[in-house]
């Protein structure tokens, strides 16, 4: 830690950040209250999650060199995992997770 934060700095800097995340934790009940969503809301929360895993799947292809299989072949094979256990299991955190176990595994391994 510098030399010129003091503990009453940490715990300030603490305290801040805790009312923050406290407020925006609270702000979708305080919000609707009323318990009527607006319908804007309700469309986004049907909208949003496929649209961000769709640009999750954009940035995790883009960087990748189709001109050599080594490069774009493991990424494919641990893309059709993540499809084929999603498919399969509807769990999100195994099939993501036996998708990047794969990937990683095969980049080591497999394809040098």
């Amino acid at each position: 830690m510098p030399s010129n934060v003091t503990a009453a700095h940490t715990l300030l800097l603490i305290a801040v950040i805790a009312v923050v995340t406290l407020v925006l934790r609270a702000a979708p009940f305080i919000l609707f209250r009323s318990g009527h969503t607006p319908s804007i809301v309700t469309y986004l929360g049907r909208v949003m999650p496929p649209a961000v895993i769709g640009m999750l799947v954009i940035y995790c292809f883009a960087d990748i060199d189709f001109s050599r299989w080594q490069a774009f072949v493991p990424a494919l094979i641990a893309a059709a995992v993540v499809v084929i256990l999603h498919i399969w299991k509807r769990n999100s955190l195994v099939s993501i997770g036996a998708g990047t176990v794969a990937y990683m595994l095969m980049i080591q391994f497999l394809f040098k």
